[in-house]
């Protein structure tokens, strides 16, 4: 169930904001919580309902050896099995055909590809549940009942596509008597915040995909300008769909009286690689940072190594995403982007402001081909074209694809401006209390609901990493 839809907007949310409050009210916070665990489900099983039943067993058997490191009871090598079967489980389904097929093109081996559904979030509540493994090893995760464990895991406003949340952040919060309360301030806050992801979406995020849609579908007809605004056209809605995804996830968290961790901050005004990380899908840094690159030897090593760790962390990073060489380079950039832009503070250098936003926007954006490309053909044909590599795209005529041109490059121009200039979500809800800003976020749920409506808005991209 979309978060852009009709359903949930006008029938799930509600409904489960009304069960949650009343229960907790006339039974208490078991039966609340219970409640959020079942609707949860729901909204889990509404995509598959034949894969809820691996949801449960990974929440049940993560809890089981979670309790048992907990009890100190052989805890390293529970560890060592939560761990293992965490990733076994991502692993066959999100990874085996892709290393089937690499096989077969490295070794000539004859071997069927498999065709396996990737289970929706796999690679969020699997993080979510390692993270907590990991935490009871080192005696810093707090032993929780059952219920508290599996609200923490399936929280639905963040299950599907995160904010990947931290149990020091969440647990506390769902064993806390004030969020059994409904508060005005927290639902006002939560519309406002839900009403401007869902704009992002579909009025802007949606209205970009159009564009990007068209060019990678027929990249082969691309003129220089074309490969242009579809690039620029996915680079401006992947961060409207995403943020826009995780502004609603936040909003209708907050209803909840819920407050899940920040993962955007104007990602598109870093002035370098790693600022650009410390804003961009900020949860997922932190998890990279605090259970990868850390354990690796961090930044507490020599030059060498802790260029090796920062590429081996964002190669894996990139191979999160999804199953795919492109996105595995698309990590390798920004890996390398990074030890590159370590090596030059080292030196003593420093780019002017404007000069790093430029070269910082231009690698983000250039790398986003990889991670939208279907393969690496694709991706090197487009980088071709936009820099006039390709003899075709100079010559004979071709076939319109971007048929909006100069509007697609009008909206482009407005949404590059706004990126820069305007405040985002964070920084304009941390106090709702104006009149404008409430009237700002009923105008954007306004418009959202209605461009909702009347369009069908049947895709969120992170929903597919």
């Amino acid at each position: 169930m979309l978060f852009s839809s009709a359903q949930f907007v006008f029938a799930f949310l509600p409904g489960s904001l009304l069960g949650y409050f009343a229960l907790a009210r006339l039974a208490g916070a078991r039966a609340a919580l219970g409640w959020l665990v079942l609707c949860s489900f729901f909204f889990y099983g509404y995509w598959r309902l034949d894969y809820l039943p691996l949801l449960i067993g990974s929440i049940l058997v993560n809890y089981a050896v979670a309790s048992g490191i907990q009890a100190r009871r052989a805890p390293f090598g529970l560890l060592i099995f939560g761990i293992a079967a965490n990733l076994g489980l991502l692993g066959y389904f999100k990874y085996f055909g892709f290393f089937v097929e690499t096989l077969n093109t490295v070794a000539g081996t004859g071997m069927e590809v498999p065709r396996i559904l990737l289970p929706l979030a796999i690679s969020f509540f699997t993080f979510q549940q390692i993270t907590y493994l990991v935490d009871s090893y080192r005696g810093q995760a707090a032993r929780g009942s059952l219920l508290t464990y599996a609200v923490f895991v399936t929280f639905f406003p963040q299950l599907i596509a995160g904010p990947i949340v931290h149990h020091k952040e969440m647990m506390p919060q769902f064993a806390r008597s004030a969020m059994l309360r409904l508060r005005s301030k927290n639902l006002l806050a939560g519309l406002v915040i839900f009403g401007l992801g869902l704009f992002k979406k579909i009025g802007i995020a949606d209205s970009f995909a159009v564009w990007a849609d068209a060019g990678y579908a027929d990249h082969t007809q691309l003129t220089i300008l074309d490969a242009w605004i579809t690039t620029f056209s996915y680079t401006f809605q992947l961060y409207f769909d995403f943020s826009g995804y995780t502004d609603m996830a936040i909003g209708a968290a907050r209803m909840f009286g819920i407050r899940l961790p920040l993962n955007f901050l104007s990602p598109y005004k870093a002035t370098s690689i790693q600022d650009f990380w410390r804003r961009w899908h900020i949860t997922l840094s932190r998890f990279l940072r605090d259970y990868l690159y850390i354990p690796l030897g961090g930044s507490r090593r020599r030059e060498g190594r802790v260029a090796a760790n920062l590429m081996v962390t964002f190669l894996l990073g990139g191979l999160w995403h999804g199953a795919g060489w492109t996105f595995i380079i698309w990590g390798g950039i920004h890996g390398a982007a990074l030890v590159i832009g370590r090596l030059w503070s080292l030196a003593g250098l420093r780019l002017p402001r404007v000069a790093g936003w430029a070269l910082t926007f231009a690698v983000v954006h250039l790398s986003w081909v990889f991670f939208r490309a279907e393969d690496l053909g694709q991706a090197l044909d487009i980088l071709a074209i936009m820099f006039g590599l390709d003899p075709a795209a100079m010559s004979g005529p071709r076939h319109v694809v971007i048929s909006e041109a100069s509007k697609a490059g009008r909206y482009l121009a407005l949404a590059l401006v706004g990126v820069l200039v305007l405040p985002n979500t964070y920084q304009f809800t941390r106090d709702i209390r104006p009149l404008y800003k409430t009237l700002v976020g009923a105008a954007a749920f306004g418009a959202g609901a209605i461009l909702m409506l009347v369009s069908r808005s049947d895709v969120f991209l992170y929903f597919n990493f």
